[in-house]
């Protein structure tokens, strides 16, 4: 790569894409520079980048050793803080994933809001939120596709939490994304892999050792953090994290087989045990153009049907048990999206689209 070539002016990009509410800057050779705007995307300018161009600007937001680091790994991730609009403002953070395909270097940069966003303009139910908020241990899952929301939605719960009774907490995240401000009752942590810890079992490990009442996972991506999360919970701990799932029914799917299959009778024992409740997050397009995606949820507790399911083995029957456990405080994914249809928050077509019984439109 020529290190002279002038680099794009990224760190303007940046600010632009926070201050008008885009979600990710996404640069790649023989593009042009492109945001994520609630669900689209949109070029930023016509002229499309070279490979030099990208490799330029990379470096410009990325420390020396770190960079050497992606040259030789093809692949990074890292938080990055930028001074905001003006000298009072609050750091503006991002999400970076820096990666190479083929010979070109390339980056998807996540915007993260400067601030905690609230229930209310998150679409997350208050109710929803109090019952995971009134719990004193288990396992907390928010499932769904990249880019649902699940990070945020998390963060809304660690903020409630550290605003009630005093509470210990910590958090083990890849990298971290929300910054909690200190809170006057509560005490936390945030740890974060490749500075702090190696992996996010080795961070789950260690944080038992804090004092911990509730642990925050970023992700739980392999059998070693899934055992300690579950453990964790089994012993007293109130455990929130994310997997990348399309349903809550997936969720427990994805968790059994990250285990050999001798283990997977165990582990839907503890499963049937810890779990407390998933949570999976969509974001549809709002039927208003240029305004935020709107939130559907499917939400499934872990009444006594559901943890026999899981206990048993029966997972295809998770769907009928979360229909029949309306009255619980379960809500299937079409009933969300139903709601949201008839409050003209969604337009009839992006009903159509995620809906799995059109009827009901």
């Amino acid at each position: 790569m020529n290190d002279t070539i002038a680099s794009p002016p990224i760190k303007k990009w940046l600010m632009e894409a926070a201050l008008d509410g885009a979600s990710d800057l996404h640069l790649v050779a023989d593009y042009p520079p492109i945001r994520r705007e609630h669900g689209e995307l949109v070029p930023v300018s016509d002229e499309c980048l070279s490979a030099a161009q990208v490799h330029a600007a990379l470096r410009e937001i990325c420390v020396e050793s770190a960079f050497q680091q992606f040259e030789q790994h093809r692949n990074l991730d890292f938080a990055l803080e930028e001074p905001g609009q003006h000298p009072d403002d609050p750091k503006q953070r991002y999400r970076v994933n820096l990666f190479y395909s083929g010979e070109s270097p390339g980056a998807c940069i996540r915007v993260i809001p400067a601030t905690i966003p609230d229930l209310e303009w998150s679409g997350f139910p208050r109710t929803l939120a109090d019952r995971i908020t009134e719990l004193r241990n288990g396992l907390v899952v928010f499932s769904g596709m990249t880019g649902s929301g699940k990070t945020t939605s998390m963060a809304m719960m660690i903020q409630q939490l550290a605003r009630g009774s005093g509470r210990r907490i910590v958090t083990i995240e890849d990298p971290i994304e929300y910054r909690f401000p200190n809170s006057k009752k509560s005490v936390i942590t945030q740890r974060e892999l490749g500075r702090d810890v190696d992996t996010f079992a080795d961070g789950l490990k260690h944080a038992m050792r804090q004092d911990p009442d509730i642990i925050l996972v970023g992700e739980i991506r392999d059998q070693a953090t899934a055992r300690m999360a579950l453990s964790a919970a089994e012993t007293g701990h109130l455990v929130l994290t994310t997997l990348h799932t399309r349903d809550a029914k997936g969720a427990i799917t994805r968790l059994v087989d990250l285990f050999p299959t001798h283990n997977h009778s165990e582990t839907c024992s503890m499963l049937a045990i810890g779990l407390r409740l998933v949570v999976c997050q969509h974001l549809l397009p709002s039927a208003t153009p240029g305004e935020k995606r709107e939130l559907a949820l499917e939400v499934m507790l872990n009444t006594n049907p559901i943890a026999a399911a899981i206990r048993l083995g029966r997972i295809d029957s998770l769907d009928n048990a979360i229909l029949t456990g309306r009255k619980d405080g379960m809500r299937p994914l079409d009933d969300s999206i139903k709601n949201l249809y008839r409050e003209a928050k969604i337009d009839r077509e992006t009903a159509e689209r995620f809906i799995s019984d059109k009827s009901l439109l």
